[in-house]
């Protein structure tokens, strides 16, 4: 911060602003605001508004709340104590909304001093709207700002009473409320304080608004303010006194666009409010400073985007400026004016013309400017591409090779609350008492509902919930149907996950699990023995039995799979006992098909986690063999991954679960797998 209040441009900046309010006296001060202030602090009164309109005040003086007015007021009374003009108690109270807007930009955008004193502290409209013409929407916007500040800091109790306190300066910025509430209500991990910002927001609001709208004078000067009505400007009239308004129309359709978005992060959030405000003053004749609304977040955005962003918002201020000051002159402090059109020798009927062809010329920039923070912003984002179609992850492997722990593993990094899972062994024909289990076994497809299975993943990779029974291992009987909602994530795990061609163009990761047979063999006689109760001897039986339907319907399956995972023992002949006080050591292969990074996996999974790692590339390079040994740890591995996958884990909604050892290096390989899959929706 320090940087940026001695930095050349802000000096320069404020010197600016300093001249302004020495040589102009904007008539929205002179006529309006600083008689209404001058008469409030005359003699302090509860409702300002009334005993002003019962003097004989101008409606139009000050159509704000309390909080507009509560803001003005310490400054106008300094003012009125130090014999000055109450004009500069104003301007000085803008002064300092302004400034302190651009240090909380700064707080959004640290170490970005440059690009602040350049698109916020030198922005012609902010200047010109708040200096030249008098308009105080500078103080509204930092309200927004800050109470967008707190949420995304995670304080909404704070959020909630400044987002009042900002509708109580103008009613205006009541826009941003619906998508604040569609923020935290979509958002899952923001849910949770949704409450803590609606009673903040209802004490704030009932104490600002209540004696406000008890105020005749206060809703009469507020009802009658013109700049209402320009919202409405823009119609296409349907026949007789029915029209469509353009604005509201434009607007409810960002709602309901909001609304779809079922993952709507605080950078998407950011994005579709400041396009709100840019439509608004592009689609109404808004006044001057109603621009300044947008400001804020197209600094944002030009932050993200680069040089073409800045050079854009540069034009439209431009076209802005010259627009305005053509349109109407500047009222000096001597009495005099500072007219352009006069001074440009512009025609008086040619004047019309030019400010109409400016004003086009600025829309066509804003347009372009919307255009781009819809697809930079809001398309390009993680959050919107994934709440068009659900991510979804296919696991197969042979039985006992882990998947259901896998599955489990993969689902602790989302969120059990954005995580919806498809077992395959819901779907076999029989109960396991039926005689049908004589002659097939569960890994003949023909014993299982494959096409029901296909249907229901195609149904939540649709957005579609659907009904399913559910196999319960122990007693070998399917229970009662049960409902199972479409997620952000899909996980579909079963024996013949990637075994129809169907199902495999369902997957945007398709994983195989391909253990040491010997490994499986004694990790199935752990689980089948201990957690599902069967004796060891039909344990064996079933998975010599098995093996033929094995070689013949589940191996193949690892040809259409993206990562293959592969446990293998160190010491095979530590398999011989099952023994829990001696855990097993293994090591992980890793076959990769499609891109991974293995150059920058290498240096973390050595440098970070201290394991050993063997990797060979083939020929034609389409597949990346790894081995990996070694120990490692949860914390290891959580490091590895912000190295790693830093935009993923940006993208997640709550800190992931990792696991120690091998099942935290395929999580952590996995993410990495989930990133790039994220990355190909762009093309």
């Amino acid at each position: 911060m320090r940087k940026l209040c001695l930095h050349p441009l802000f000096f320069v900046g404020l010197a600016i602003r300093i001249v302004l309010i020495a040589v102009l006296a904007p008539r929205a001060i002179s006529d309006w605001y600083v008689p209404f202030m001058e008469f409030s602090t005359s003699r302090l009164m509860f409702d300002p508004w009334s005993a002003w309109l019962a003097n004989g005040g101008v409606p139009a003086a000050f159509p704000y709340g309390y909080a507009m007015w509560a803001l003005f007021l310490p400054l106008s009374l300094g003012a009125k104590l130090l014999g000055l003009h109450l004009q500069y108690g104003y301007l000085a109270t803008l002064l300092i909304a302004d400034l302190l807007l651009l240090l909380l930009l700064h707080r959004f955008l640290p170490g970005r001093q440059r690009l602040l004193l350049v698109a916020y502290w030198l922005s012609p409209i902010v200047i010109l709207a708040s200096y030249g013409f008098g308009l105080n929407d500078l103080v509204p916007a930092l309200l927004l700002m800050l109470s967008l500040y707190f949420v995304r800091s995670v304080r909404l109790i704070h959020a909630g009473a400044i987002c009042a306190a900002a509708i109580s300066a103008k009613l205006s910025m009541v826009l941003a409320l619906p998508l604040l509430g569609i923020y935290l209500f979509n958002n899952r991990a923001m849910r949770q304080y949704l409450p803590e910002f609606t009673s903040s927001f209802l004490i704030c609001f009932g104490i600002l608004e209540i004696p406000f709208l008890l105020s005749d004078g206060g809703v009469k000067m507020l009802l009658g303010n013109p700049e209402i009505g320009k919202v409405f400007s823009l119609a296409f009239s349907l026949g007789g006194a029915v029209s469509i308004y353009v604005v509201p129309l434009a607007y409810l359709v960002m709602l309901y666009m909001a609304w779809r978005v079922r993952r709507l992060n605080f950078e998407l959030f950011q994005a579709t409010t400041g396009m709100a405000f840019l439509l608004i003053v592009l689609l109404t004749p808004a006044s001057p400073g109603w621009f300044v609304w947008s400001i804020p977040f197209l600094v944002l955005y030009q932050a993200m985007s680069g040089r073409v962003a800045i050079a854009l918002s540069w034009t439209f201020s431009g076209l802005y400026v010259l627009g305005i000051l053509i349109d109407g002159p500047l009222r000096l402090a001597g009495g005099g004016s500072l007219d352009l059109a006069e001074t440009l020798s512009i025609a008086e009927g040619a004047g019309a013309h030019t400010v109409s062809l400016l004003h086009t010329a600025m829309v066509a920039v804003g347009a372009i400017l919307a255009i781009r923070i819809w697809r930079e912003a809001i398309s390009w984002n993680d959050y919107f591409r994934l709440s068009r179609k659900p991510f979804v992850i296919g696991v197969a492997g042979d039985s006992g090779a882990g998947k259901d722990t896998f599955a489990d593993a993969i689902a602790g990094l989302f969120g059990g609350h954005s995580v919806s899972k498809l077992s395959g062994d819901d779907y076999h024909l029989w109960d396991r008492q039926k005689p049908m289990w004589q002659v097939m076994t569960h890994l003949n497809p023909m014993a299982n509902d494959l096409e029901a299975y296909c249907n229901d993943l195609v149904a939540l990779a649709d957005g579609k919930s659907i009904q399913s029974r559910h196999y319960d291992h122990q007693s070998g009987r399917m229970g009662k149907p049960c409902r199972i909602r479409s997620n952000d994530f899909i996980i579909a795990s079963g024996l013949h996950a990637l075994y129809l061609p169907m199902l495999r163009k369902c997957y945007d990761l398709s994983i195989y699990l391909d253990i040491d047979e010997d490994l499986r063999r004694y990790f199935k006689l752990k689980r089948d023995v201990r957690q599902r109760g069967h004796a060891v001897e039909s344990v064996l039986s079933l998975i010599e039995k098995r093996v033929p339907d094995s070689e013949r319907f589940i191996r193949p399956q690892s040809a259409y799979a993206d990562l293959i995972l592969s446990l293998q023992p160190i010491h095979p002949k530590a398999l011989t006992v099952v023994d829990d006080a001696r855990p097993l050591r293994l090591k992980l292969s890793v076959c990769s098909r499609h891109g991974l990074n293995e150059l920058s996996l290498t240096r973390v999974l050595i440098g970070v986690c201290g394991l050993h790692v063997d990797m060979t590339v083939s020929g034609h390079g389409s597949e990346v063999l790894m081995t990996i040994e070694g120990d490692t740890t949860a914390a290891d591995v959580a490091l590895a991954a912000r190295l790693l996958c830093p935009r993923i884990l940006e993208f997640l909604d709550v800190e992931p679960q990792w696991q120690d050892g091998v099942v935290g290096l395929m999580q952590l390989i996995t993410l990495s797998h989930v990133s790039q899959a994220l990355t190909r929706r762009f093309l």
